[in-house]
C-alpha cells in the first residue's frame, strides 16, 4: 500500500508514522521483498516510504512465495484503503490488526496476518572453522591462502538454473580452493561442471527469478543463477564466495 498525503505539512504526518512499530523508513521495495521472503511468514506485512515522493509510504506484504505492495491515500488525515476511508491513524492501525482479507487485482486472497516490526532480533551468522593446515616458521598468514588445502570450504545442496532450458535441478555444490564444483548427486565422484572462481566476476543476491533466496555468479561467458534453502543459507554461501573473490584480486 502507498501512502500519499497532500497535507503541505507533512512532517507531522511522518512523526505519526514513527509511532507505528512496523514503519521501516528508507527500506527499498527490493530490500522489502528479500526481508519479508527470507525472515517472514505468509501474512507477514511492514510499511516504508514509497519511491514516488518524500511524502509517499508503502505497505509490502508477503503472499505465500511472492511480495504484494497496495496502495493507501492519505488526505486532510484521513486514510483511504481499498473501499473503506478510516478518520486516524489509530482507525487505520486497528483494522489491520483485525487481520481483514484482501482481494488483488489478480484475483489473489492476502491476509495480512503478522506486522514485521522495525527492531527485530535477526539470527547470527556464525562461520565454521575451515583452516587445517600449520603455520610454518617465519611465514605471514597471507601465505596461507594459495597453499591451504582446505581454507574457505563449503558443501550443500542448491537448485540450480538450466543454461538453454531454464528448468530448476537440485545439485551437490563442493566449495574447495578456487573451484566450485557441482555433482548431479551427493554420492556421484565426478562433476558436471567445474566452475574457476578466478574468472569469476561478481556474486550477488538475485531478484530476477521467480523464486527465493537466489544468487547469481557472474562469468564471462554466462551468469548462473542458484537458490538456496534459506535466506541464511543463501548469505553464507554469497559471502564466503565474494571472500573467495578478494583472495583471488589481492594475489593478482
Amino acid at each position: 500500500m502507498s501512502v500519499c498525503s497532500s497535507n503541505p505539512s507533512c512532517g507531522e504526518d511522518v512523526d505519526e508514522l514513527e509511532s507505528v512499530s512496523w514503519y521501516h523508513y528508507d527500506l527499498t521495495r527490493h530490500a522489502a521483498e528479500a526481508l519479508l521472503l527470507s525472515n517472514g511468514v505468509d501474512g507477514s506485512f511492514l510499511l516504508r516510504n514509497s519511491n514516488k515522493g518524500p511524502d509517499c509510504f508503502a505497505i509490502s506484504v508477503r503472499a505465500k512465495d511472492s511480495v504484494k505492495h497496495f496502495h493507501v491515500r492519505r488526505q486532510g488525515g484521513r486514510y483511504s484503503f481499498g473501499f473503506n476511508e478510516f478518520a486516524s491513524l489509530q482507525d487505520f492501525t486497528s483494522h489491520l490488526a483485525n487481520q481483514p482479507l484482501l482481494g488483488s487485482e489478480t484475483g489473489n486472497l492476502i491476509v495480512l496476518r503478522v506486522p514485521y516490526p522495525r527492531q527485530v532480533e535477526e539470527p547470527s551468522i556464525y562461520e565454521s572453522v575451515c583452516v587445517h593446515t600449520a603455520m610454518q616458521t617465519g611465514r605471514h598468514e597471507s601465505d596461507l591462502v594459495p597453499s591451504a588445502p582446505s581454507l574457505g570450504t563449503k558443501e550443500g545442496y542448491l537448485v540450480k538454473q538450466g543454461a538453454i532450458i531454464k528448468n530448476w535441478k537440485q545439485r551437490w555444490f563442493t566449495l574447495n580452493r578456487n573451484e566450485l564444483k557441482y555433482f548431479k548427486d551427493k554420492m556421484f565422484v565426478e562433476p558436471i561442471r567445474t566452475l574457476d572462481l578466478t574468472a569469476c566476476s561478481a556474486v550477488q543476491f538475485d531478484y530476477s527469478q521467480e523464486r527465493v533466496n537466489c544468487f547469481c555468479l557472474v562469468f564471462p561467458e554466462r551468469t548462473f543463477y542458484l537458490c538456496a534453502k534459506s535466506g541464511v543459507e543463501a548469505d553464507e554461501w554469497i559471502k564466503i564466495l565474494r571472500w573467495k573473490l578478494s583472495q583471488i584480486k589481492k594475489v593478482r
